[in-house]
């Protein structure tokens, strides 16, 4: 089968589902029982039926994240120009582990590395690793956490492991993200030896619990914060939690998923004041630059920390002479796809004037949202709306809490998905903005069938 007749099949199934996503009901169909996999795997099938399977199953099964009307979560869609330079990056099937498998793909890291650092505005000096996702890039921060404040206890983890270790701490606020608790886990932290600290109304870690919770403290500390809140998008007040953390000898890692793109717009800027001063970084560029997945970056402003507790070693691995990259000393993985093309492709289409306008115009929808639903009866705006999250609850007239059976009603549907979540110890909706092609339309019309989803309710 040659490529070109698979090439305009994909293509043909590629823009039928795109030219979907619009009007698409957000919700899946169920896929149709009578046509299933068998069991097990018998005899072959020609590639261009494959395709015409694959793409019928998709049509029934798949809920339509990529468009413009999906919230449930902060995963945003594709840009087009990332979705073909991610068709690319499988055509020319480089390996970007080391440079001398790929230097083309090298130095595209490296480009695209300083351009996320200047956004960002963190230490143009910080090492960059491209990995799958938020989780990873959270995993590969603590990970270099983990091996610098033992080093200054006099411990090498990587090769005596934590057994006999020095005991370590591990701070967190009362609202962190749940991908923080699987880095505990992957690291040998344990989640139960995590010390969650208090936070404010809006989830921020509040300064004071911090360091109450250093003076408990006395040996390697690690101090984890975070840049936009899952449910309600606030950030920790960083100057503070940041000098206190220092003035402990602590390592500070901020979570910075979806909420540090805030530093790449003028008027979002300060709500992340002075997230550079911390060891370590997390972020997703699905979230909010609109890539496909899988796209993490991990971000370490001590390189040396960072490549200890990544690089691989062997004797068939021999490294060139000089400081070309080789992404495998940054990231948890050796064998991978090159993760940094569609990031490169969106951030040179964009600029700096793009990418600002595409962060700013998701979080006037999010107000846009909250304006929608504010007067209607029965429901309640948690959240001071700062970035692009918004926190609902709904209520009957009785008082009871009636959150859940209004999200069902809404994702049944189909107009559009939001997600559920605990805020408080009660149930509540979760609203995320984050979509590239997501209109002031799309929102009337979402508010619409969310009134009338509680209306129904209520």
């Amino acid at each position: 089968m040659r490529y070109d007749d698979l090439f305009a099949r994909a293509e043909a199934h590629a823009r039928a589902f795109l030219a979907t996503l619009p009007e698409r009901q957000v919700n899946a169909r169920t896929p149709d029982p009578s046509v299933p996999d068998p069991a097990t795997l018998s005899a072959s099938v020609p590639p261009l039926d494959v395709l015409d399977s694959l793409a019928a199953y998709i049509d029934q099964g798949s809920v339509a994240t990529p468009g413009p009307r999906y919230f449930g979560f902060v995963t945003g869609g594709s840009f087009p120009v990332a979705v073909a330079a991610d068709w690319l990056v499988s055509v020319w099937d480089q390996n970007a582990a080391f440079h001398v498998l790929s230097p083309a793909m090298a130095r595209i890291e490296d480009v695209t590395a300083a351009w996320l650092l200047d956004v960002f505005g963190l230490p143009s000096g910080a090492s960059v690793g491209f990995v799958t996702g938020a989780t990873m890039a959270n995993v590969t921060g603590l990970a270099a956490a983990r091996h610098e404040v033992l080093r200054r206890a006099g411990w090498d983890v990587e090769a005596d492991g934590l057994q006999g270790a020095p005991r370590l701490e591990v701070i967190i606020g009362a609202g962190a993200h749940a991908s923080i608790d699987t880095a505990a886990r992957f690291l040998g932290f344990g989640t139960t030896n995590l010390v969650r600290v208090a936070a404010d109304g809006q989830g921020r870690m509040i300064p004071a619990a911090l360091q109450a919770a250093l003076a408990r403290t006395t040996g390697p500390t690690i101090v984890c914060l975070q840049a936009g809140h899952v449910n309600t998008g606030a950030f920790d007040p960083f100057p503070a939690l940041i000098e206190i953390a220092h003035a402990c000898g602590a390592w500070v890692h901020v979570d910075g998923a979806f909420g540090l793109w805030a530093k790449a717009v003028d008027g979002l800027r300060h709500l992340a004041d002075g997230v550079e001063r911390a060891d370590s970084w997390g972020v997703d560029a699905h979230k909010w630059l609109n890539v496909p997945y899988d796209s993490g970056i991990a971000i370490v402003a001590h390189p040396a920390a960072h490549r200890a507790s990544m690089a691989q070693r062997a004797s068939y691995l021999l490294r060139a002479e000089g400081e070309r990259r080789d992404g495998m000393d940054w990231t948890p993985e050796a064998s991978r796809r090159a993760r940094a093309v569609p990031i490169y492709a969106v951030l040179k289409s964009l600029g700096r004037d793009g990418l600002a306008t595409l962060v700013s115009g998701n979080c006037e929808r999010a107000r846009q949202m909250a304006e929608r639903l504010r007067p209607q009866a029965g429901l309640t705006i948690l959240n001071d709306v700062v970035l692009n999250q918004v926190l609902v609850r709904v209520r009957s007239r009785s008082g009871e809490n009636v959150t859940p059976a209004v999200i069902a009603r809404v994702q049944q549907a189909g107009v559009c998905w939001v997600g559920g979540t605990t805020w408080e110890k009660e149930p509540a909706m979760r609203i995320a903005i984050s979509n590239w092609s997501t209109t002031a339309e799309d929102i009337d019309r979402s508010a619409v069938s969310i009134v009338g989803a509680a209306a129904a309710v209520v």
